[in-house]
C-alpha cells in the first residue's frame, strides 16, 4: 500500500532547510536572547510561514496550496525544529493544531477560504483549554448562543467564555475555538479583529519562553454562521478526538528533538573533558548513568514514533492510544535526559551559556501540554487493559509471537526478553482484572508505565532487524536495542513486584506462581548489559 507523505529526498530537503535556519535566524545567541527576554519572535515565525520557507505547507493538502506531507514528515520536522528551540517548534505546531479542526471537519468552501489563509502565512491558534477544564473537554464552559433572524434561521453565534494556556493566542490572525451550542460542543473560526475578543497578558513561563501562551476572553463575540466548522453544530468533540493520536505523536517527536539536543551538548563535552587523567567518556560511572541509558531509550522512542507515524500514513485510524503511549514514553525519557545532561556538565550545566538548563526547562512542558503524563497513563492503562481482556490475551500474545519470530532470526537483539515482558503484561492485566485491582489507580498507572516501555522496545528491535544501513550504524542500533531491552526488563521486575506484592491483592505464593509462569529471566535479560554499554559509548 502506498504511504501518504513526501518522497524521502523532499523530506531531507526540508530538514536541511530547517538546519540552515540555525545559522541564520535561529542562532544559539538568538535563542538564548528569546529565552532570557521572553520574546516571541513574531517576525521570524512569520518568515518561517512566509513564501520563502513555508513550513506550514507541509501539513496542508495540495489542493489548498500545500505539500501534503504525512505523519512521518511532520514528526521528522518536529524533531529537527525542536533540536534548535522547543519554543519555536511549539509556535509552528500550534499553527498545525489550530488548523486541524478545519482539515478534519470543514466544508469545502471553508477549506478554500481558511486553509488558503494558512498557506499564505497566517498564524493560527487552537483555543480549547479552559481554566477549570484542562484535558477534560466535556467540562467546557464557553458558550455559543445562536442568533436568529425574523424567519428563525440561524445567522450567527455569540461566543462568551474564557480560554487558558493558548499557544499563539496573543498573535494569532484567527483561532479555532471550541464552544458549547444547544446541539453540543462545536468549533468556530474567530478572527482577532472581531469585537469582544481579547488576548490577555502573556503567561510568564518556566520554559518555552520563546512561545506565546496567553489567556483569551470572548465577550459576546458575534461570528457569522458560516464560521461554524462543518456548518453542523455538535461535531466539536469528534473533531477534537480525531486528531489526538496525531498531535500527541508530534509532541513525542518534539520531546525527542529536545532530548537529542541535550545529548548533542553532553557527548562532545564528555569526549573533551579530562578528569583524573582520562576523558569522562571513558568513565563508566559517568557514561553508564548519565548518557547511555538515554541514548538507548531515546532511540526506542524514535523507533516507536516512526512506527506509529507509518501506520498513520498507511491510512490506519483510531491510533489515539498509540499517540498517548508515544507521548508518555518519549516525553518522560527526554525530560529525564535533560536533567541528566545538567548533571553530566556539572557546574557548566547550570549556566545559560551551555543551553542544557534551558532545554530542561523547555522539555518539561512536553509532559504537560496536549494532556499530562498522568492523563496519558490513564488512557494507556485503561485501553490496553480492556483490549487485553477482551482479546483474551490475544493482543499481547500476537506481539510476543512476533518477537519470538524475530528472536529466531536475530538472537542477538534480545527479542525473546521483549516477548517475555509482553507475556508478563498479559498476565498482569488478566490478574488485576480478576482481582479488581483496576480500581487502584496507582496499579493502573504502573501498568501504563511498563506498557509504554515494552512497546517502544519492540519497535526498536523490529527497526534494527529490518535496518539496511552501514555497519557502524547497524551496530549502534543493535546495541541501543539490547541496552533498552535490558532496562525495560529491569523496570518490569520492579513494577510487577510492586503490583503483586505491594497492592495487597495476592498472597506471596500467588504472586510467585504468577511470576514463575511468565518466563522472564531476570538474569538472562541483563546478560551483557555492561559490555554492551562499553561498546556503545565507543560509537557515540
Amino acid at each position: 500500500m502506498a504511504l501518504a507523505g513526501l518522497p524521502i529526498d523532499e523530506r531531507r530537503m526540508i530538514l536541511d532547510l530547517i538546519s540552515q535556519l540555525r545559522g541564520r535566524m535561529l542562532t544559539p545567541e538568538a535563542i538564548r536572547r528569546f529565552d532570557e527576554e521572553e520574546i516571541f519572535p513574531e517576525r521570524d515565525i512569520r518568515e518561517m510561514l512566509g513564501p520563502d520557507i513555508g513550513l506550514q505547507l507541509l501539513f496542508l493538502p495540495k489542493e489548498y496550496g500545500g505539500l501534503a506531507g504525512g505523519a512521518r514528515d511532520m514528526a521528522a520536522v518536529c524533531e529537527e525544529l525542536s533540536k534548535i528551540c522547543l519554543g519555536v517548534a511549539t509556535a509552528i505546531l500550534a499553527v498545525h493544531l489550530g488548523t486541524d479542526p478545519l482539515l478534519i471537519g470543514a466544508t469545502e468552501a471553508q477549506k478554500e477560504k481558511w486553509l488558503a489563509r494558512v498557506a499564505n502565512g497566517d498564524i493560527v491558534a487552537y483555543a480549547v483549554t479552559e481554566p477549570e477544564a484542562g484535558s477534560n473537554l466535556s467540562n467546557l464552559k464557553t458558550t455559543a448562543t445562536p442568533v436568529v433572524d425574523e424567519k428563525g434561521r440561524i445567522t450567527g453565534y455569540r461566543i462568551t467564555g474564557t480560554k487558558q494556556f493558548i499557544s499563539n493566542g496573543g498573535y494569532a490572525d484567527f483561532l479555532t475555538v471550541l464552544a458549547h451550542t444547544p446541539d453540543g460542543p462545536s468549533f468556530f473560526v474567530v478572527e482577532k479583529t472581531m469585537p469582544g475578543f481579547k488576548a490577555g497578558k502573556p503567561e510568564k513561563k518556566h520554559g518555552i519562553r520563546s512561545s506565546n501562551t496567553a489567556p483569551l476572553t470572548f465577550d459576546d463575540v458575534l461570528v457569522p454562521a458560516e464560521n461554524l466548522v462543518g456548518e453542523i453544530p455538535g461535531q466539536g468533540m469528534n473533531q477534537a478526538n480525531a486528531v489526538f493520536g496525531y498531535t500527541r505523536l508530534m509532541v513525542a517527536a518534539m520531546a525527542l528533538g529536545a532530548g537529542f539536543a541535550a545529548l548533542d551538548k553532553v557527548i562532545p563535552y564528555a569526549k573533551e573533558r579530562v578528569q583524573f587523567g582520562s576523558p569522562l567518556i571513558e568513565k563508566q560511572g559517568y557514561t553508564h548513568r548519565l548518557i547511555l541509558p538515554f541514548v538507548a531509550r531515546l532511540e526506542a522512542a524514535r523507533a516507536y514514533v516512526e512506527q506509529v507515524a507509518e501506520r498513520l500514513d498507511s491510512g490506519e485510524a483510531n491510533l489515539e492510544v498509540e499517540g498517548s503511549l508515544a507521548k508518555l514514553f518519549a516525553t518522560e525519557v527526554a525530560n529525564d535526559c535533560a536533567d541528566a545532561a545538567i548533571q553530566a556538565l556539572g557546574g557548566y550545566g547550570y549556566v545559560k551559556e551551555y543551553d542544557v538548563e534551558r532545554i530542561k526547562r523547555d522539555v518539561k512542558i512536553t509532559t504537560i501540554y496536549e494532556g499530562t503524563s498522568e492523563i496519558q497513563q490513564l488512557i494507556v492503562s485503561t485501553n490496553r487493559w480492556r483490549t487485553s481482556v477482551s482479546s483474551k490475551g490475544g493482543f499481547y500474545d500476537a506481539l510476543a509471537e512476533e518477537m519470538d519470530g524475530l528472536h529466531r532470526h536475530h538472537p542477538d537483539l534480545k527479542a525473546d526478553t521483549v516477548a517475555a515482558v509482553f507475556r508478563l503484561l498479559n498476565r498482569l492485566f488478566a490478574a488485576v482484572h480478576e482481582r479488581k485491582a483496576t480500581r487502584q489507580q496507582h496499579v493502573m498507572f504502573e501498568l501504563a508505565t511498563l506498557t509504554s516501555m515494552a512497546e517502544p522496545a519492540a519497535a526498536l528491535v523490529s527497526k534494527t532487524a529490518a535496518a539496511t544501513v552501514d555497519p557502524r550504524e547497524l551496530e549502534r542500533l543493535r546495541l541501543c536495542a539490547r541496552v533498552n531491552v535490558a532496562l525495560c526488563a529491569q523496570s518490569a521486575l520492579i513494577i510487577a513486584n510492586e503490583i503483586l506484592h505491594g497492592s495487597g491483592k495476592w498472597s506471596a505464593s500467588e504472586a510467585q506462581e504468577l511470576w514463575d509462569s511468565v518466563g522472564l529471566d531476570s538474569g538472562g535479560s541483563q546478560s551483557g548489559l555492561i559490555p554492551d554499554m562499553d561498546t556503545l559509548r565507543t560509537l557515540l
